[in-house]
Formats: C-alpha cells, structure tokens, sequence
C-alpha cells in the first residue's frame, strides 16, 4: 500500500513539473503602443483622445496577454491630461505597463517632475516575468539627462536587475522612451538617441544577459535596427508620424526560441 501511495505521489509530482514547465513555455503576445501623447495631432487634442480609444478597442479584440506603452503618454503632463488618459487606459481589458517619456516627466526631470508622475501615474521603472520572460521597464530619461541622485539610482537598479534576471536564463525584454540610436551604433548623440558611451554601455550589458529586444517609442517613425540578435523597435505611433505611416501599434508574438513583431494599422475611419 505504502509503495502504491508513493508511485502515486511520484506520478501525481511529474504531471506538476511538466505542467509547469509547459506552462512556462506557452507562446504569448503582446502589445508595443508608442507615444500616445494626448494633446499633440496637428488636429487637436480630442483627435488624439479618439484613436487613442481607438487603439484600445483593436487592442481587446486582439486580446494579447498585455500591453506595454513606451511612453510620452501625453503632450502636457497635468492633471486634466493624465485623468483623460489613465480613463482611456482603464478600457483595456488585459494589465498594462508603463514608461514614462520626456514629456511626462521633462527633457531634463527633477524632484517635483518626478514626485508628479509616480504620485499620478506610478513607478518609473520597474520588471516584470511572463511566461518564461523577463521584462525590465526603464526610466530612459534618466539615461539621457544626468539627474542628481535619481540617474545613478536607476542605473544601480537596473544593472542589479538585469544580472539577476539574466542568471535566471530567460529571454529578457527591456521598455523605455528613447532608442539607443536611430540607423547605426557609432552616430552622434542627438534629439532622439543617447549618448555614445551610454549607450556602448548598454549594448554590451544587454548582450551579457540574454537580452532578446529593446522597446522604445519617441521617434514618430518606424525606427527597427538589429544589433547582434537583439531587435531594437521604435513603433508607429497614435498621434502624429513624422514619416507619413498609418497610426497603429506594434503585436509582438513570443515563444521560448523567437520573439517577432508586425504592425497593426488602427481601423480607418479614426485613424485619419
């Protein structure tokens, strides 16, 4: 009896590791939404607000495991802006995470910028696990400003992070703002990219641990680049598009293996 309850016991522990190991492997996608930036279409704020919605109602019937935003949430960061836009977000049906962009927080951010968007929207930075990836949110801003305290705060952070979740031998995906640069790894800092020792910096740090993306939005044009096997995505947008592409967003599909992306355009009759 004693024997047939402890084959039973090993059986029953079996079908748990497999479960969640297959668990742990299951393909899943998501969601890259850029620069939803209310306030900023060259047609006025409420044209933002409706493909903003917009967005979220494709985004449901899509029904991805979540959604990340890269920032630049709105133009002008106040109280009006932000309420508008956390009431519009509350729509998703599925978690959505958040980076803060240059104009949440300022080109160059401060205590009282700072304290505003964590006191209104939330963290800064912050990871995540999903399926058997790690997700790493940034404040990228504080990569490309040097802030007293805060900038060498985050990046103690994020480097402590990065080593543990690369230890843990899963896909690490890494969200932020700002693009590390925009057509070659040697260009000269600008507008929309870091500086060239930032970001050396973090290149070599993404290829120590297992880095397979990094997300960013804030150029208002498709902006992919691939450094090594690491693709660096800066999507279409939801208000305005330097490069004349539809509005829409980016439907990342990720398994154990691969990680790819394509663009979904918003539905026509809001996205003009």
């Amino acid at each position: 009896m004693i024997s047939r309850f402890q084959n039973y016991l090993l059986l029953a522990l079996f079908i748990f590791v497999v479960s969640c190991t297959e668990k742990k492997q299951q393909p899943f996608s998501f969601v890259q939404l850029c620069d939803t930036q209310l306030g900023f279409d060259a047609d006025g704020y409420e044209q933002d607000v409706k493909k903003f919605k917009q967005a979220v109602k494709q985004i449901n019937e899509l029904n991805p495991d979540f959604v990340v935003i890269c920032g630049d949430l709105v133009n002008r960061p106040n109280d009006s802006s932000f309420s508008d836009f956390k009431e519009i977000m509350g729509g998703f049906t599925m978690p959505c995470y958040l980076t803060p962009g240059n104009h949440d927080i300022a080109n160059t951010p401060d205590s009282t910028s700072l304290s505003y968007y964590r006191e209104t929207i939330g963290k800064d930075y912050f990871e995540f696990e999903h399926k058997g990836y790690s997700f790493i949110v940034t404040n990228s801003q504080l990569w490309k400003a040097n802030v007293e305290d805060e900038s060498g705060k985050h990046d103690r952070w994020f480097k402590e992070t990065l080593k543990n979740q690369g230890l843990k031998k899963q896909p690490v995906v890494v969200v932020g703002h700002y693009p590390l640069y925009t057509k070659t790894p040697e260009e000269e800092e600008a507008y929309f990219n870091f500086s060239l020792e930032k970001r050396q910096e973090l290149l070599a740090l993404f290829q120590q641990n297992n880095v397979r993306a990094y997300l960013s939005g804030h150029t208002h044009q498709l902006t992919i680049n691939q450094y090594d096997n690491i693709q660096l995505v800066s999507g279409e947008t939801t208000s305005r598009n330097f490069d004349q592409r539809p509005f829409g967003f980016r439907l990342w599909l990720a398994t154990p293996d691969t990680l790819t992306q394509g663009f979904v355009p918003l539905q026509a009759e809001l996205a003009q």
